[in-house]
């Protein structure tokens, strides 16, 4: 059942199979959004699109690689066929691939291979959906961040970020937060809101190899925030980054 409060409306999730995003998905959907799930694997997306249509939720599995321009073209030309517009962006996609390497042990490849997905798939999938985005009367985007990329913590040696040492993953959050500022101010007229979301330390793949906390929020608690920003009104805020730090949920993280 659905609450029906944003029937009609369209949304897309990257990296939406397993963990956060499928979460982020399950709820939008409960809103009353038909919501495609965007995932890189085929099998998976589609168990996960059939376990939340027997929730009777409207979610279609949409295969989706954020480094792969085909698969982004594909993704918005079915979105544009079957509903002509796109309400909500969720960029959820998102990898750590330093965990046990030491910061001057961090090669380029390390790098790139940070940036195509957190970084570069970011703006491709973005970009893309722009058309679509601005055929909603109030389209939001979401950017997932995390303050592992706020510069006033990695700058402050008394924080435990700057203490991390995860190069390619703290510059490419850190890039993706001056992105959502960037679009935040170039979209502002067409009502178009770009937010970044924290959705705190949540114990999912992502953090599976970290030698710190595998974290021990749910993936249920970490969807509230982005949830939150996905659903706001028109009156909400942009260029934003809101997130879970110490349990509440709606502290400002800062850039």
């Amino acid at each position: 059942m659905t609450n029906e409060r944003h029937r009609g409306e369209t949304a897309l999730v990257t990296g939406a199979n397993k963990g956060i995003g499928r979460q982020i998905a399950r709820r939008l959907a409960a809103e009353g959004m038909t919501v495609y799930l965007g995932a890189r694997d085929e099998g998976r997306g589609r168990e996960a699109e059939r376990a939340l249509a027997d929730e009777g939720l409207d979610v279609r599995f949409v295969q989706l690689d954020v480094t792969v321009q085909a698969q982004i073209d594909a993704t918005v030309k079915r979105i544009e066929a079957e509903r002509n517009r796109l309400d909500v962006l969720v960029n959820n996609a998102g990898v750590v691939v330093e965990w046990g390497v030491a910061v001057p042990e961090v090669t380029v490849e390390h790098m790139r291979a940070a940036f195509d997905i957190n970084v570069f798939g970011t703006v491709a999938v973005t970009q893309a959906c722009l058309p679509l985005l601005r055929r909603s009367p109030a389209g939001r985007v979401v950017n997932m961040s995390s303050p592992l990329g706020s510069l006033t913590f990695l700058s402050d040696p008394n924080h435990p970020i700057s203490t991390r040492g995860l190069l390619p993953y703290s510059s490419s959050k850190a890039a993706l937060n001056a992105i959502t500022l960037v679009y935040a101010n170039a979209l502002r007229e067409a009502g178009i809101r770009v937010n970044a979301a924290n959705p705190g330390l949540v114990a999912t793949s992502l953090n599976d190899r970290s030698p710190f906390s595998r974290g021990s929020r749910t993936p249920e608690e970490g969807a509230e925030v982005p949830v939150q920003l996905a659903l706001m009104g028109p009156e909400g805020p942009t260029g934003d980054f809101r997130g879970s730090m110490d349990g509440a949920v709606e502290e400002s993280v800062p850039w």
